[in-house]
């Protein structure tokens, strides 16, 4: 059966308007992947217990589709929640490399994002974009459960909107 949109009447082609939803592959992607976000736990320190809290059932991210995983191959976001010290930055670097493509950094916390109140010690890394590319960063010592959620909102958001435009956002 051919199908030819001129020979269609104005009644029809307002069915089809209304009834039919037309996008691309890639923001369809787009749109799965942002919403079946799986983290890495990846917890330090104090906002490691936020991390948790947020993934309990009383805030359930769950219901955004993050479901957290413990192994590096089967995640594509990395939740870096705590004190990144030197000698963890190398094990961190390494997880981040064996997560498959795509992949993206959330730094929780202000360690995480700055060193926090030991920027001063010669052991602490001075945030985690030293070590890996971040994406989303979420200040606050720590940062609350809410805080979290409008962290993975937004890296929802920054996900789609590189799939529409087709331009790469980057923090790096």
């Amino acid at each position: 059966m051919d199908f030819n949109l001129e020979s269609i009447s104005p009644e029809e082609r307002q069915e089809l308007d209304r009834n039919v939803f037309m996008t691309t592959l890639e923001q369809i992607k787009a749109w799965a992947r942002s919403n079946s976000l799986w983290p890495l736990t990846f917890g330090l320190a104090c906002c490691a217990i936020e991390m948790m809290g947020t993934g309990a059932s009383h805030y359930d991210l769950d219901r955004f589709g993050v479901i957290f995983r413990t192994s590096p191959r089967q995640s594509d976001v990395m939740i870096v929640a705590g004190t990144v010290t030197k000698k963890m930055a190398p094990l961190l670097r390494r997880l981040y490399e064996q997560m498959p493509e795509p992949k993206w950094v959330i730094a929780m916390g202000s360690c995480a994002t700055a060193g926090g109140p030991y920027v001063k010690s010669y052991a602490v890394v001075k945030g985690v974009d030293q070590v890996v590319p971040v994406d989303v960063y979420i200040p606050g010592c720590p940062p609350n459960p809410a805080a979290l959620i409008y962290g993975i909102n937004k890296l929802q958001e920054k996900i789609r909107y590189e799939a529409k435009t087709g331009k790469q956002v980057t923090n790096r």
